[in-house]
């Protein structure tokens, strides 16, 4: 499925968070979502899976307007993976992932082969099948990081939303979380701190600043010296990787 914005607004204690922000997501594609700190990328992410209310303009998800479906019919076709959580709740791998099920299941319904499948599959995607019965205080964040897509993937979701998923993770879980995420039979939106990581892995960029989509589009188009500078601060020179063929920045120091 598609999603799309057009002329979205949210504000918050007096100030513009989103400002007029139109941007479409095409089926199956993965966009990064960069920008520095502050400039709307969560709360974008929560206004498209209506955590948060759009003040002005309007999101569909597969050409229906979020505003004309309830919350439970959003779940079940959008999860959302937020920045790494914690609990200290002993649960083990299985019971977190089976969470996921929770938007196509009543309070009273019994448990389903369906239900059984997508969380096996889901375990089976991140590769954490084996670790299913391990706690969750007992894994790694890389693996804790892997079990938070599974339990997304468990919704069956046909758009995947990620808020910083490589966030304090050493660089091999990075390329691993990245590199799942971009092999998935899903729409993903996924924002982004590391500017090599999102032209690596991602179909097209949406760069945000003050609240504002400043620049749409295919990596080596979006990220350009001058951009980087403006929005970023920081002098960069850019070629294209001899190793993935994509573009490739490197900082300058003063």
């Amino acid at each position: 499925m598609s999603i799309s914005l057009e002329k979205v607004h949210w504000a918050s204690g007096g100030s513009l968070i989103v400002n007029g922000v139109t941007l479409d997501a095409a089926p199956g594609t993965t966009l990064g979502l960069l920008g520095p700190n502050g400039s709307g990328k969560s709360s974008l992410l929560r206004l498209i899976c209506r955590i948060r209310k759009v003040q002005s303009g309007v999101i569909t998800l597969g050409g229906e307007d979020i505003a004309t479906l309830s919350q439970a019919q959003i779940a079940k076709s959008t999860a959302f993976v937020e920045q790494q959580a914690t609990t200290e709740i002993q649960v083990s791998v299985l019971d977190v992932v089976k969470l996921g099920r929770t938007p196509h299941r009543s309070p009273i319904s019994i448990w389903k082969s369906e239900d059984e499948a997508a969380v096996q599959d889901a375990l089976t995607h991140v590769g954490m099948l084996d670790k299913a019965s391990r706690f969750w205080h007992t894994l790694s964040g890389g693996e804790k990081q892997r079990v938070h897509i599974a339990r997304a993937l468990a919704q069956t979701p046909s758009q995947l939303l990620l808020d910083e998923p490589t966030n304090h993770l050493d660089i091999q879980h990075q390329l691993d979380i990245l590199a799942l995420v971009s092999r998935l039979p899903v729409t993903c939106i996924v924002a982004l701190h590391d500017l090599n990581l999102a032209a690596m892995f991602c179909d097209n960029l949406a760069v945000m600043h003050a609240g504002e989509i400043v620049a749409f589009g295919p990596p080596e188009q979006v990220l350009t010296e001058t951009l980087i500078r403006d929005v970023f601060g920081v002098s960069a020179h850019i070629e294209r990787s001899s190793y993935h063929g994509r573009c490739h920045i490197q900082y300058k120091t003063a």
